[in-house]
């Protein structure tokens, strides 16, 4: 071999070492670093964890982000972290609270990918029926702003009550213009509605507490309409305004919202809850 041919030789070796060792250090043939990205929840059940498990292993293995999830044990948490900066996301709420949660709290959080909706229901151990309630009847609903409201909105599609007709999109028990059955309305917080139970005649109880108290859908004597009016009742994953763009946090709205997951939640919560990121509202 001719010095030329040598010298040539030696420099495509040298070009390929450069070529390889460039693909191995922009991590693994192209994918970008791995980040860890943490999300708080509020106490999640195990289909919730089945959807989560699916969103992490789409996350991880498309885009190389790691998600971790922070628990939280009840709704006035969450958002307190991740204004704090304590979480990267939350994925806990619907519109409604958060922007209660925003007003109340001079936030800036803000949503940046629909979930889920999940129809509420109105739960008795004792009656069959909405019309079996009887006059004087205790109900119970939880006591913070937005799911409060949402349960009176429940009572009114019920047939059992009706608002005023000058309500705000956020209703109190002072917004009731009619109430026939002269229904008593006990607050109490979102997570012991399903204990109530045993003491009230009827409670609005939100889905992911009424599945952690195992609470059999049999016991359901209303389920909420989802309609054009259910906007403000799709759950959404929230981060801090200014970071409402950061590419890996878009990566998990994108792995959440896949035809895998979907397809984990309908298995899961066998109607329950209903994907949201493509829902047609009518």
């Amino acid at each position: 071999m001719n010095k030329r041919k040598k010298k040539t030789l030696i420099w495509v070796v040298v070009a390929l070492v450069v070529v390889i060792a460039g693909i191995f250090s922009f991590g693994n043939f192209g994918k970008q670093k791995e980040q860890t990205v943490t999300v708080g929840v509020v106490s999640p059940s195990k289909q919730d964890e089945a959807v989560w498990n699916q969103v992490k292993k789409t996350a991880k293995s498309k885009y190389n982000v790691d998600i971790k999830l922070k628990t939280f044990t009840d709704y006035n948490q969450p958002n307190k972290a991740l204004q704090s900066g304590s979480i990267d996301l939350n994925a806990f709420q619907h519109k409604a609270f958060l922007d209660a949660w925003n007003k109340a709290n001079k936030g800036s959080l803000v949503s940046i990918g629909k979930t889920f909706i999940t129809p509420i229901h109105l739960y008795s151990n004792n009656y069959k029926s909405v019309k079996s309630l009887p006059d004087g009847a205790t109900i119970a609903v939880p006591n913070d702003a937005s799911n409060e409201s949402r349960a009176l909105y429940v009572l009114q599609s019920a047939g059992l009550i009706t608002l005023k007709k000058n309500t705000n999109s956020l209703a109190t028990i002072n917004s009731i213009a009619k109430n026939p059955k002269n229904l008593k309305i006990k607050e109490v917080a979102a997570d012991q509605a399903a204990r109530t139970l045993d003491s009230v005649d009827a409670a609005v109880v939100n889905t992911n507490y009424a599945v952690a108290a195992k609470l059999s859908i049999k016991k359901s004597i209303f389920t909420e309409p989802v309609n054009k009016d259910s906007e403000q009742w799709i759950n959404l994953i929230a981060a801090r305004k200014k970071d409402r763009d950061k590419e890996a946090y878009k990566d998990v709205v994108k792995a959440y919202q896949t035809e895998k997951v979907k397809k984990v939640i309908n298995e899961q919560y066998k109607g329950l809850e209903k994907p949201a990121w493509d829902i047609k509202l009518k």
